[in-house]
């Protein structure tokens, strides 16, 4: 009777094994169906896209097609906002096309950052054969990186694909998931400090410029050089700006996103230079004001909010917001003005490097 039981219980105990045995082979086998056909398909090409690795061919098709169907499949009118002035952020956006290892490669003294539009392909080629190309001013590095979002247009797909074959070539660009326009240029901003903060900061200082700003790379390192480290940022400042509340202004702010007659202190937005401490701070001070959609005057409220005066550059003529007229005496003082072209911007830079006295 005992031995019986003992060989029923030892039985039993070899049919529990048995099963426990081809219930883990069959988990392993799921595993490994799972990572070959799924994975590679859907994961891995949206995590790609994301950190901004190089991929096998047949995984960088994969990761093309996700990204042109995830565009694709956003309405075209769907970045059109029923509130047009209401910015949505604070939010988290996440990267489409990024170079997370760009800083940690180059060690820059100071990143430039130019916000453009996704199909403004000549702008950024004419930024990269001019004061972009410039990469070392005595023995200190610049790097430039270009900062888009979705492209809005009928022709978003082939953007998106032609802007992935971009990336690939060039490796400057940086994409996040919002749609890309005019009211939507605070949510830029504030991706490109993000960024900053995310992947680059341990470099010195950062400038956000716009894309059709002739920059004279040389002198903007000159005056760093002697700059504060902590709590600067410097540009054309404005003060006691008036609030425009004329509805067919391009910048009319009505009084329900913005009651006060008057701005604070900003930098006006065709470019400014900060140290690299402020972005985190900028971050975090914007989930506490409401943001609005001039970029230049939002950055201005949330560095008010944190009590840091604006700095003025040592020179005045140094930023204009309106084109100067060129010469290459007055081009060769200057850091920052507007152009009337691209032509104008490579044209302007050619000249300037030529050999001969400025004045």
């Amino acid at each position: 009777m005992v031995e019986d039981c003992k060989k029923q219980s030892q039985h039993q105990s070899n049919s529990v094994c048995r099963s426990l045995r081809s219930f883990v082979i069959f988990t392993l086998f799921l595993v490994l169906f799972l990572c070959y056909y799924i994975v590679p398909i859907e994961f891995s090409a949206s995590w790609a896209l994301t950190v901004g690795l190089f991929l096998p061919e047949k995984i960088s098709s994969q990761a093309i097609n996700f990204s042109l169907k995830r565009v694709s499949a956003m309405s075209v009118e769907s970045w059109k906002t029923l509130e047009p002035y209401y910015v949505a952020y604070p939010y988290k956006y996440n990267l489409v096309l990024n170079e997370p290892e760009k800083c940690q490669k180059e060690n820059p003294f100071i990143v430039l950052i130019v916000p453009v539009n996704p199909s403004n392909k000549a702008a950024r080629d004419a930024i990269r054969s001019t004061w972009g190309s410039q990469k070392l001013v005595g023995n200190k590095t610049v790097s430039t990186l270009f900062m888009l979002g979705l492209p809005t247009s009928e022709e978003r797909e082939t953007i998106q694909k032609d802007l992935l074959q971009e990336s690939a070539k060039y490796r400057d660009l940086i994409q996040s998931d919002f749609w890309d326009s005019y009211k939507n240029l605070t949510i830029k901003t504030m991706v490109i400090l993000e960024w900053l903060a995310g992947y680059c900061q341990y470099a010195s200082y950062a400038m956000k410029i716009d894309s059709d700003v002739f920059l004279n790379v040389e002198n903007l390192v000159n005056m760093l050089l002697s700059a504060p480290k902590h709590n600067y940022m410097s540009g054309l400042v404005a003060r006691r700006g008036i609030v425009q509340r004329d509805p067919h202004s391009k910048w009319f702010i009505p009084k329900a996103v913005y009651d006060q007659p008057l701005y604070p202190p900003y930098t006006l937005g065709l470019g400014y230079v900060f140290s690299l401490d402020l972005p985190v701070k900028l971050v975090k001070t914007a989930q506490l004001i409401k943001a609005v959609y001039i970029e230049d005057v939002f950055l201005g409220l949330c560095m008010t909010h944190l009590g840091i005066a604006l700095t003025d550059p040592p020179d005045g003529n140094l930023f204009s917001v309106f084109p100067v007229e060129y010469n290459r005496c007055r081009y060769s003082k200057i850091i920052a003005t507007t152009t009337r072209s691209l032509r104008d911007q490579v044209e302007f830079w050619r000249d300037l490097l030529r050999p001969g006295p400025y004045c």
